[in-house]
């Protein structure tokens, strides 16, 4: 009974059985066709026979597993594999179908090859998720079939597998290697040159392949054998914390993924490249109350809890708190930071609402507010405009373009640093603004 719930009959299988049903009835005009008929059934039944002893003939025909990465990055194309191994003696043909989690909503997977007698063959897609969480795939189905291919036979390989999707860690080693070798041009970070530097001498330590060749002590590095480098008092550690407003302005959807998304992974990417340069990196959540505070360190720990911090948080439909903010910041962090605020305004008056708590972030620390272009207002902008309705749509259109650009200038002049950038820009943009103002020595 098990071996009969594995067998699987194919659409030939059918078309031979039509042809021998049509055999027959049209013997019935001519007669020599029915002893025909007969012997295309009698053939037709011992292959059939013969196709069910070939795939029942061993055990364990084909063999094999399904790799998965230990967690899935968010918002990257992350590889999972296939590799399957062919005991039988023969050749067979292969259809191939992976429960992927249904979050990928996927309902079309199939893998079709052929592998060869004793071979291994591997078999590799990709997948892009789009929401933090747990994701479970379930069970490889391979279904097996000689080249008679009158019926296949099902393997199901039971390795069903739970993958947390992280923040963007794949994103987060990309700008990390382009940072140790100094090519942060490469991913659009324009290269600043500092305006000025500051020469009280603070300590002597290994040379980083970013630091000024300028800076070397030829002297500790024939001391030490390795090359050393002179730090001075505008080196040393900064506090970089990123703020993230998690209330119901960062639920808009942009490509598949929310703002919130976007604001984590660049908060992720924004903490290593902090670390990277020698400053200390935090985390501060908030909607209608403060979710996640953690204090700004240097410790090569800080960046796992502050990846695993950003895994579990989500939006909410609420109004986010920001005088609940600005108590948290003046209670809890006392040196003067850069504050990297991820939100969301849409009009002039939902910022002023909360300008009054942004100036007096602004007073104490630097503050830099980071917003976002809205794509698809921008797309509705560059299309044509046929007939009086459009013109209308177009019109408000370029109004709330025109509202993000107005609040930029009013955040500026109440001296508070912004960005304006599209969601899929935002790392780049953000490490650009942090290393300009590194290089004017604001922080």
């Amino acid at each position: 009974m098990k071996n009969i719930k594995s067998l699987y009959i194919s659409n030939r299988f059918y078309f031979c059985i039509l042809a021998n049903v049509l055999a027959f009835i049209l013997g019935y005009f001519y007669p020599p066709l029915v002893s025909a008929a007969r012997y295309m059934t009698l053939a037709f039944s011992v292959l059939c026979l013969i196709d069910i002893t070939l795939l029942y003939s061993i055990k364990n025909g084909i063999e094999g597993y399904r790799d998965t990465p230990e967690k899935l990055s968010n918002g990257d194309q992350n590889k999972v594999s296939i590799s399957l191994n062919n005991n039988y003696r023969f050749d067979v043909n292969l259809e191939i179908i992976d429960e992927i989690p249904f979050q990928f909503q996927i309902r079309d997977f199939l893998f079709k090859s052929k592998i060869s007698s004793g071979a291994e063959k591997h078999f590799y897609y990709s997948l892009k998720p789009v929401e933090r969480g747990v994701y479970l795939f379930g069970k490889l189905r391979i279904y097996a079939s000689t080249d008679l291919n009158f019926f296949s036979r099902r393997f199901i390989i039971h390795k069903e597998a739970e993958v947390p999707v992280y923040p963007s860690f794949l994103q987060m080693r990309k700008y990390e290697l382009l940072a140790i070798s100094n090519r942060l041009t490469e991913a659009g970070i324009k290269k600043i040159r500092s305006i000025g530097r500051n020469m009280e001498f603070d300590q002597i330590r290994k040379y980083n392949t970013d630091d000024d060749y300028r800076t070397i002590n030829w002297k500790a590095t024939a001391h030490k054998g390795e090359l050393m480098v002179n730090q001075y008092e505008q080196e040393r550690s900064q506090q970089v914390y990123s703020l993230i407003d998690m209330g119901r302005v960062m639920k808009m959807p942009f490509e598949g993924m929310t703002l919130l998304d976007y604001a984590i992974n660049a908060s992720l990417v924004i903490s290593n490249i902090a670390l990277l340069k020698h400053d200390k990196a935090g985390l501060l959540t908030f909607s209608v109350t403060v979710e996640t505070f953690l204090q700004a360190d240097r410790k090569k720990i800080q960046i796992k809890k502050i990846q695993e911090l950003l895994y579990k948080q989500q939006t909410n439909f609420s109004e986010s708190n920001y005088e609940l903010l600005y108590i948290k910041v003046k209670r809890n962090i006392s040196q003067r930071s850069l504050l990297l605020l991820y939100t969301n305004f849409e009009s002039m008056t939902s910022m002023q609402r909360q300008l009054g708590f942004l100036k007096l972030l602004a007073q104490s620390h630097l503050l830099v507010v980071i917003f976002f272009v809205n794509t698809e207002i921008q797309e509705l902008l560059s299309e044509q405009t046929p007939n009086l309705e459009d013109i209308y749509i177009k019109t408000i259109a370029e109004k709330i373009s025109l509202e993000k650009k107005k609040i930029v200038k009013e955040l500026n002049k109440n001296g508070i640093h912004s960005i304006l950038t599209e969601p899929k820009n935002l790392s780049a943009n953000t490490i650009n603004k942090y290393l300009e103002l590194k290089s004017l020595g604001l922080i």
